[in-house]
Formats: structure tokens, sequence, C-alpha cells
């Protein structure tokens, strides 16, 4: 039996997708939940310890609860940049996942790798453009809805309701 044209063509195809197929399955990183959930409990619980570390001795040092708090905070942004800028904090969120990213510390690395890869750029168009790529909408978006919460609340209490 002779093949048409068109059959060699669809059975050329189906030969490609399936290579394609496994290419794209080998190539496919497999990722393990327990794996990914047991890191983000560890590297968040790993940060959070190390700022209750840092907040207890500055309450040692007779800093009130709001002073050490603030210090707190302050330390572990600066452990952050610091770490950024060492290339290692990308390697932790790496194996801590959302540990690692969503506390205080994993919002001061997204603000610091922009300025530090395009630092090359100079000083006004690289770091002070790019520091903000994902500050910028934080901030506005901060700034926005704490200015409309902050109206409500005075025209909540002007009328007598809160």
């Amino acid at each position: 039996m002779v093949k048409t044209m068109d059959q060699a063509q669809q059975e050329e195809q189906s030969r490609k997708a399936k290579e394609y197929e496994k290419y794209v399955k080998e190539k496919t990183p497999t990722h393990s939940l327990t794996r990914n959930m047991l890191g983000a409990f560890l590297s968040g619980g790993m940060i959070c310890t190390l700022g209750q570390v840092i907040m207890n001795i500055c309450k040692s040092m007779g800093m009130d609860k709001e002073i050490s708090g603030s210090w707190t905070s302050l330390i572990l942004i600066l452990l952050s940049v610091l770490l950024t800028g060492w290339n290692l904090y990308p390697k932790l969120a790496k194996w801590g996942g959302a540990g690692t990213l969503v506390p205080i510390t994993g919002f001061a690395n997204s603000v610091a790798a922009p300025a530090i890869e395009y630092q090359k750029e100079g000083q006004v168009f690289g770091i002070g453009c790019k520091i903000f790529t994902i500050a910028g909408p934080v901030i506005l978006y901060g700034i926005l809805t704490s200015a409309s919460l902050g109206l409500i609340y005075y025209f909540l209490h002007i009328w007598g309701i809160v």
C-alpha cells in the first residue's frame, strides 16, 4: 500500500510531537510538595527565630518593645540586603521557597536585587530607576490604601459611626 503525501506528513508531525513531549518531560523539573512545604517552614521559622533572638537581645539592652521591634526589622533588612549582595539570598530562597520570600527579608531582597543587577548602568539610570521596580508599586498602593482608609475612618468618625 502506498502512503499519500498527506499521510506521510501527518506521521512525521505525530513523531515530532512525541519527541517534543518526551523532551519537555525530561526538562520539566519535578517538585515535591512535602519538600517544598518543609523548606518553607524551616526557612521561615529560622528567619522568625532570628528576629525573636534580635528582639530579645534589644530588650535585654534596656530598649522598650517598640524600639526593639524597629531594630529587629532594620537588622533583618540589613542582613537580607547583605545576603542578596553576596548572592547568597537567592540560593536560600531557592531552597526555602515562600518561607524566605514572604517575610520582610523577602521584600528587602526584591528591592535590592534589581539595584545590584543594574548598577553597571550607573547611579541614576541603573540603581536609581531599577530599585523601585518592585518597591514602587508596593509603596504606591500602600500609601493610596492607607490614605483611603484614613479618609473612610475620618468620615465615619465625623458621622458618629465609629
